[in-house]
């Protein structure tokens, strides 16, 4: 019976070494020549210019939800379509509550106006 778990136990001890040879031999072999370029803060290819704890716009924060939004529509409906013929009526009817859900999500980022661009 623990016989079956022995893969496991063979796979977290391989890549729990490999991790620690990786960040051990990294942080030992790797070079260290800091200068004032690599110390200092990058913004694009240019001068920080602002605080790092400027407000965002919440623009930025709605496009994140839609790209969530779209995001899990794909993750959920792509499988299920590959399966649908074996899982029947009631898969229909709670994919089409998720995609209501997403719908709803959809149409709040459209009133909000993240599809409006300046």
């Amino acid at each position: 019976m623990l016989g079956e778990y022995l893969p496991i136990l063979l796979f977290l001890i391989v890549s729990t070494g490999l991790g620690l040879v990786l960040l051990v031999g990294g942080w030992l072999l790797g070079p260290k020549r800091p200068d004032a370029e690599k110390l200092s803060p990058y913004e694009c290819g240019f001068e920080a210019f602002e605080d790092a704890r400027m407000p965002f716009d919440v623009r930025y924060y709605l496009v994140a939800i839609l790209f969530i939004v779209f995001d899990l529509e794909i993750a959920f409906v792509f499988p299920w379509a590959m399966v649908f013929r074996d899982i029947g009526e009631p898969a229909l009817w709670a994919m089409a509550g998720f995609l209501g859900i997403l719908v709803f999500a959809f149409i709040y980022e459209w009133k909000k106006g993240a599809l409006e661009w300046e």
